[in-house]
């Protein structure tokens, strides 16, 4: 079983290599981090048409956050002035508002500094997300 928390995110995506890097320069979450191309995703618990499409924060004992919840499960983990942040990104209405946020930024990743044509999310992995109805927990 594994005692640290993985971070899983898309190796072939330069935005999301540089925020992965940003992260773990000045946020210093305690985890292990590793781009889903060389992740036993199997053994994480998780399938490769999700680590495609979202940022995946799986704890220790098999739980999988994704998308704007990894990036608070990532906040919280750092502690310090950065757990407050993730705190509020779990409550509603910033949960709402993080999951938007987080889908516009994740959907339009090669357009975002640093994104080139590779890390545009595949056309199949989009999400069908219902206007009226809240993102659910991961």
């Amino acid at each position: 079983m594994r005692t640290r928390p993985v971070l899983i995110y898309d190796g072939d995506c330069a935005f999301c290599t540089s925020s992965v890097t940003f992260a773990e320069r000045h946020i210093r979450p305690r985890c292990e981090v590793t781009p889903w191309q060389f992740a036993d995703l199997n053994s994480l618990g998780t399938t490769r048409e999700r680590a495609e499409h979202e940022l995946l924060w799986i704890t220790p004992d098999g739980v999988t956050h994704g998308g704007a919840q990894a990036v608070a499960k990532l906040l919280l983990n750092a502690g310090r002035r950065w757990a407050v942040l993730g705190a509020l990104l779990t409550l509603p209405p910033l949960r709402w508002i993080a999951h938007g946020v987080y889908r516009l930024v994740a959907n339009n990743r090669e357009r975002m500094p640093g994104g080139t044509p590779a890390c545009a999310l595949p056309a199949d992995g989009r999400p069908r997300t219902q206007a009226s109805s809240p993102p659910t927990a991961h």
